[in-house]
Parts: structure tokens; C-alpha cells; sequence
């Protein structure tokens, strides 16, 4: 007896989505490692930096010591290396990799025979100031950062020490930085404003003058009388 065949299975009816073609999915997209930027560090100043400060406060403020009548940084390299001797003054290297990018100097109360600062002013307004003597950002650090982590380090040591307000010196023309103080909420308190008047002056020497030509009728000049 024959063995009956069973008939094989019908294909399972085909839908739309099968008939489609397969898309093979493409491999996630990695994500960008976000570029990791330069680190500024602060620290105190030391003897050992007294030279290239300097040098650095003197490419700092060239162009602003050009334009404005009182020099923006100290006078002298010696009067610079005095401060470092004095107390009560703090001094900040803000450097990265290495290089000093802005210096910030200040102090917790009036000091030095020279200084513009008169302390009744700030008594009798409970005001206790951080004296910013000086605030210096490279040339080529500015806008990137650099000025505002040493404004906030700044802001930091006046609250640490109890005090209430930074007060600093900035040049009225000098408008770059005035503007960017405003911006960090700093108000003007008073100021010393130079002026200048223009004086028609004269020569202290009289000009060269023409003397009469001498007769050829009338004697020499008697040498004693020095006619």
C-alpha cells in the first residue's frame, strides 16, 4: 500500500511592510568628546617672579601707559620689588602651562607714603574694603576668560576676610576698562580729574633782530660805553 504524501505547507501570505526593502540600520553616531580647554591656576607671587612680572605688567599696559597721564602699573622696577617686601599686600600669578596670563595685587588696608586712598572716606560708609591696586590680563588672554576667574578670586579673598567691597583706580579715558568693571557691577565713587589749559607762551631767548648798518661818515663805537 502507497504511503500518501502529505502536500507541503503554503507560503505565509506576504503583508506591504514585507515586501518593502529591508533597511539595515546604520551604526549609532559616536558623540564628539567635547575639546577640553586650557586650565588656569592662581598661586602667590614669589621673589623669584619679581622679574618676569615686571616685564609682564610692561607689556600689559603699554598701550593704556600711552594714552593716559598716570602710569597704570608702578613707577619703578625697584618701587615694584619694595611692594613685594611690604605687608598686608597680596600678589597673584595667574598662569597657564606655565605662563602668566594675569596678575592681580591688593591690599587689606591704606598703605604706602604715595597712595591716592583716604580711608575717612570708607569709615564713615561702613565700608570695608580690598584695595585692588593693580589688575593685569595678557594681551592675548583677553576675552577668553582669564579676567573674570581673577575678578572671582579676587572677590573670594574679600569675603574670606570679612570685607564688603573691592575698590580700585581706573583711568577715565581709558574706556575698555571701565566698561568691562561696569559690567561687573563696580560704581564710581569719587575722582581726581586731571585738566589742562593751553598757555600762549613765549620764547625765553629773544629772536635774532637786525641792527642799523653803520654810516661810513660816523666814527667806530666807543668799546667801553658799547655803543
Amino acid at each position: 500500500m502507497a504511503r500518501k504524501r502529505t502536500p507541503p505547507a503554503p507560503p505565509p501570505p506576504s503583508s506591504a511592510a514585507d515586501d518593502r526593502p529591508r533597511v539595515i540600520p546604520k551604526a549609532g553616531r559616536r558623540k564628539k568628546k567635547k575639546e577640553v580647554g586650557p586650565v588656569i591656576e592662581v598661586r602667590h607671587m614669589n621673589r623669584r617672579d619679581i622679574n618676569r612680572v615686571w616685564d609682564f605688567l610692561k607689556l600689559s599696559f603699554r598701550d593704556v601707559n600711552a594714552e593716559t597721564v598716570e602710569y597704570q602699573r608702578p613707577r619703578s622696577k625697584h618701587r615694584f620689588s619694595e611692594i613685594f617686601e611690604e605687608e598686608g599686600i597680596e600678589q597673584l600669578l595667574f598662569e597657564v602651562d606655565g605662563d602668566i596670563v594675569a596678575y592681580a595685587e591688593c591690599s587689606y588696608e591704606v598703605t604706602g607714603s604715595d597712595n591716592w586712598i583716604n580711608p575717612r572716606y570708607f569709615e564713615k560708609r561702613d565700608m570695608r574694603p580690598l584695595f585692588v591696586d593693580e589688575l593685569a590680563v595678557h594681551p592675548d588672554w583677553h576675552g577668553r576668560g582669564v579676567g573674570s576667574f581673577a575678578m572671582e578670586q579676587l572677590h573670594h579673598l574679600a569675603r574670606v576676610h570679612g570685607l564688603n567691597h573691592l575698590v580700585l583706580e581706573v583711568a577715565e579715558n581709558n574706556e575698555r576698562a571701565l566698561n568691562w568693571y561696569k559690567k561687573r557691577a563696580f560704581k564710581k565713587l569719587d575722582a581726581a580729574i586731571f585738566m589742562a589749559a593751553p598757555v600762549d607762551i613765549e620764547p625765553e631767548l629773544l629772536p635774532p633782530r637786525e641792527l642799523p648798518a653803520q654810516r661810513a661818515s660816523e666814527p667806530p663805537p666807543d668799546e667801553e660805553s658799547g655803543e
